[in-house]
């Protein structure tokens, strides 16, 4: 975090928080996550590697109720 030469300090304002500091580590925080997104979709797969592993999940799950089903039916 960077030094805010107009935060208080001293054990007189020890109670008080820092609402430049907050917005300075939330902005980071915001940054850190875009650059995170880029570098992701930059790599190329990542993605449509998520994606086609949700689909697979689906399915299973769908394959696992049918079956649960035909078994509690018969």
């Amino acid at each position: 975090m960077a030094h805010n030469p107009q935060a208080p300090h001293g054990p007189q304002h020890s109670q008080e928080p820092d609402p430049a500091g907050s917005t300075q580590m939330f902005q980071a925080f915001v940054n850190q996550g875009a650059t995170d997104r880029r570098g992701s979709a930059t790599a190329g797969g990542s993605s449509s590697s998520i994606s086609v592993g949700m689909i697979a999940g689906v399915v299973l799950v769908i394959a696992v109720v049918i079956a649960v089903a035909v078994i509690a039916f018969t």
